[in-house]
């Protein structure tokens, strides 16, 4: 008799062995690895009889593709709108305002009319709270809608019921860990419930044409739980981060099928809700003057441009080796631009400590702050402040030169509309560069070719 195959999945990241591991190679968890057939712990699933169509034949008339839903923060990470019929998961820590959203989102929705002119319909499927529980949030945020239909239920098989007696154009689901069915054989929140669920509610969403959000908590390590094993079932991740001490939140984008993946959208958790932020350059810029060590740039999230700060701090060492504590931004990079300073400008930073960050709890990838974090290191060193209403924009090489960068005139604009008065720029932007921001009398446009510059440009 041919011997079933079993795989060990990860319950942390969804990393799979053929053999028991007591630590997972990919994530580092101890004692995460459970036991996983895949015929076994999967529902079956019928042989599909739908039939190919030729692309040409294809037609949206009198077809909905995306709904708008109201919150422009939304709408513009999804793409334009959520795409009729897809799975979209979010994730985030507890209290970080997943079921806030949901709710606002409902609302939003059911306020809207179909192509065919009826009235949008949501059901929200909680595992985790009563329904006179979702009631009082909903209160709070003055919710109140007969198209909006409640449910407090864990077992799968009944969820799909109630989808079939009420018919939803939207599906929300809080959380998948929470729900589980009868025909996997595995503890509720397993790797297997998870998987075989979500492989579920994607067919569900696919030939039922039902735009489902898939609410997901968090492990320890401040993932998404059992990301391999969702992130490549669903259509759009989207993720929310917030800092301790700050109001706002932060929702990003980690795979989206129909639009980019490069896009960030800012609210901030009010009495009423969570409230869009529609000018979050101003949020991330601290307009004090005499401030040492601090230096504004733009950097793009997406498609939207962004004004922020970087912060320096040296301090003398008093340790053989001096600290070096980088915050949102790549460590590496860091050390690297630490090293071109000195070389380049002919400063010791040897029995120095160095502290650098990103106003606001922001994190960014973007090369574009090599320029300012090596203006703001030089500032705290000698001492003196960088002039508050000038922005530096540049990527630095390994020889000290400044790099191209793109968007450059669209983050002009930006930093025009916000009133700044100076911008440097790489020198191999003067040529892309608009004129009519060359011929702005209301800004000066200054091109930098190197770092050994850097004592003519930061005065």
């Amino acid at each position: 008799m041919k011997k079933e195959k079993v795989v060990f999945v990860c319950k942390e990241c969804g990393y799979e062995s053929v053999k028991w591991l007591g630590r997972c190679p990919e994530c580092n968890s101890w004692n995460s690895f459970v036991e996983f057939n895949p015929k076994k712990d999967l529902r079956s699933t019928s042989i599909s009889t739908s039939q190919p169509v030729k692309l040409s034949n294809i037609s949206f008339e009198n077809t909905e593709v995306r709904i708008n839903t109201g919150i422009s923060e939304l709408d513009r990470l999804l793409g334009g709108g959520i795409v009729v019929g897809s799975v979209i998961l979010v994730g985030g820590e507890p209290g970080v305002g997943k079921s806030t959203l949901m709710m606002q989102i409902a609302q939003k929705i059911v306020s809207k009319k179909t192509v065919d002119g009826q009235s949008y319909k949501v059901l929200y499927v909680s595992g985790e709270e009563s329904v006179q529980q979702i009631k009082l949030r909903a209160q709070r945020l003055s919710i109140d809608n007969d198209n909006i239909f409640i449910l407090s239920e864990t077992n799968f098989e009944n969820i799909v019921k109630t989808i079939e007696e009420i018919s939803p154009d939207i599906l929300i689901i809080d959380s998948i860990q929470t729900i589980y069915s009868d025909f996997i054989p595995a503890t509720q929140g397993s790797v297997s419930q998870i998987r075989g669920i979500t492989a579920e509610i994607v067919k569900l969403a696919k030939t039922k044409n039902i735009t489902v959000f898939v609410l997901g908590h968090i492990t320890k390590e401040g993932e998404i739980a059992g990301p391999k094993l969702l992130e490549h079932m669903v259509d759009t991740v989207l993720y929310f981060e917030t800092e301790a001490t700050q109001n706002f939140k932060i929702l990003r984008v980690y795979k989206n099928r129909f639009g980019s993946t490069s896009e960030m959208g800012i609210f901030e958790m009010t009495q009423t809700g969570l409230k869009e932020i529609p000018n979050i350059s101003d949020f991330f810029v601290h307009h004090a003057e005499g401030l040492v060590g601090t230096v504004t740039t733009c950097i793009i999230e997406g498609t939207r441009p962004i004004l922020t700060q970087v912060q320096a701090l040296l301090t003398k060492s008093y340790f053989p080796q001096p600290r070096r504590v980088v915050t949102g931004i790549d460590y590496n990079r860091a050390m690297l631009l630490i090293s071109v300073l000195e070389k380049y400008t002919g400063i010791s930073l040897v029995y120095e400590d160095v502290y650098l960050n990103i106003v606001s709890g922001l994190k960014t990838k973007e090369t574009v702050i090599d320029l300012p974090i090596i203006v703001a290191l030089y500032s705290s060193h000698k001492d003196f402040v960088v002039d508050s209403k000038s922005v530096y924009i540049g990527e630095v090489g390994l020889t000290g030169e400044i790099r191209f960068v793109s968007f450059i005139n669209e983050r002009i604009n930006e930093i025009i509309k916000l009133g700044y008065k100076k911008i440097f720029l790489p020198y191999e932007n003067k040529k892309n560069t608009d004129e009519k921001f060359l011929s702005n009398k209301l800004v000066e446009i200054h091109f930098v070719k190197s770092v050994k510059e850097i004592e003519n440009i930061v005065v």
